[in-house]
């Protein structure tokens, strides 16, 4: 693994972390982590490759993602407290944060260094994934779905707190019989 993707997964797993104290929902809590994935799926992301089973294989991480991502956003705490809407990831969260972002790692180091690059080569061959850019685009794109459906939770449960109470007054309009 490069430094940067060293750094790229570090920052990944460290966004959770930030919000296990509890702070305001704001533009930062998306965009860090979105900008984040975009970085990684425009330095890796070339192409996602459709031959054999490239695609289920995309397809499966790509699930995974999403189950992870919508698990922690449905147990990151969202709250009001004036007219600040406060979160903050729990424990389950994390877990599941670190987890999703830590299988990528994980795969990467045990298919570098760990000897599994030739387990992995006959499981390709096996289940008729076509190239290493298979499992570059599946991993990247599990990621993003991590990331894109946890925020996703996060922002429709933000809605959905806010919907039945009044605007601020400074939002009011004055509306004149």
């Amino acid at each position: 693994m490069t430094t940067t993707e060293w750094i790229t997964d570090i920052a990944l797993i460290l966004v959770v972390f930030r919000q296990l104290r509890e702070g305001r929902l704001d533009l930062k809590t998306f965009l860090i982590p979105l900008g984040i994935v975009a970085y990684v799926a425009h330095t890796y992301l070339d192409s996602v490759p459709t031959g054999g089973n490239d695609l289920i294989l995309v397809g499966a991480l790509m699930g995974a993602g999403a189950v992870l991502g919508i698990a922690g956003g449905v147990y990151t705490r969202v709250r009001t407290a004036g007219e600040h809407i406060l979160i903050k990831a729990g424990a389950v969260s994390a877990i599941l944060w670190v987890l999703g972002m830590g299988a990528r790692m994980g795969f990467q180091l045990w298919t570098e260094h760990g000897g599994g690059a030739d387990d992995v080569a006959r499981f390709s061959l096996a289940h008729h994934i076509t190239s290493d850019q298979a499992w570059v685009a599946a991993f990247v794109l599990m990621a993003l779905t991590e990331v894109v459906t946890r925020l996703a939770t996060i922002f429709v449960r933000s809605r959905m707190l806010t919907a039945g109470q009044p605007a601020p007054a400074a939002n009011r309009v004055a509306v004149r019989p």
